[in-house]
């Protein structure tokens, strides 16, 4: 699959129920919404936009030199944002992959972006993502850390056979946290937004469970580093300080 195929899409609300405006926090002096704008054009995959339903978003993307799409506030996911605004930047299809980047994931790393595309070289996989190991013992518990179960094809990939909340899988053995970026074919993200949710996905509240139940293969890249999601206060402190001067995330 060659370089600038790619179409990486950064959807961002300011209407976040935990952390409202979100996207727009400083982080080490800048919005952190800019934070994944750099983050993505430094994977050097192809395109960027920011899929975004509010026009203060919008305003800082553009004049940071980014390209912003405006997109309905009322979808039920990152998922419908990001093919409503495939649509918009790419009508003919000229991208073969479309990368759904969360807008609050700013410790990822360039070579995440690439680790989580690079299973799409296998043209049995429908959509690809990444995942770490779980090192943390009470994390095994935790309902708001998502495990991947999978079977490995290759060292360091699995393919997906079930996401959960539980800890799965039981017995002794590795268990792998699922972080939420995702590529997909475009005929993958075409299909799935056309599927209504399926019963797993409305129990698990887990909308990749959608695909899986269509049959959709699902491949993982296990990465090294854990990154840190923005989804409270909290989290935003703990992300400021591994910015800070001294620190490197």
């Amino acid at each position: 699959m060659p370089e600038g195929d790619v179409l990486v899409l950064i959807p961002a609300r300011m209407a976040s129920s935990r952390l409202p405006g979100k996207a727009l926090a400083e982080i080490a002096g800048k919005p952190m919404i800019l934070h994944m704008l750099a983050l993505a054009k430094s994977a050097a995959l192809g395109p960027v936009a920011v899929a975004t339903d509010s026009h203060e978003v919008a305003a800082v993307v553009e004049a940071a030199g980014g390209q912003a799409v405006m997109t309905r506030a009322e979808h039920a996911s990152g998922s419908d944002r990001i093919h409503e605004a495939m649509r918009a930047v790419d009508p003919d299809g000229g991208a073969s992959v479309v990368m759904n980047l969360q807008g609050d994931m700013p410790t990822l790393a360039p070579a995440d972006l690439r680790a989580a595309r690079a299973p799409l070289s296998d043209p049995a996989v429908d959509i690809a993502t990444i995942a770490t190991e779980i090192r943390d013992q009470a994390a095994r518990s935790n309902p708001n850390m998502v495990k991947v179960v999978g079977s490995v094809v290759a060292p360091g990939r699995l393919r997906a056979l079930y996401f959960t909340r539980a800890t799965a899988p039981w017995g002794e053995g590795p268990l792998h946290h699922h972080h939420g970026l995702y590529a997909y074919r475009r005929a993958a993200l075409e299909r799935f937004v056309a599927l209504p949710p399926s019963p797993l996905e409305r129990r698990e509240r887990l909308e990749q469970l959608r695909a899986l139940e269509a049959g959709m293969r699902i491949d993982v890249t296990i990465i090294d580093a854990e990154p840190h999601d923005v989804n409270t206060a909290d989290d935003l402190e703990r992300v400021r300080a591994l910015f800070s001067p001294g620190n490197k995330h």
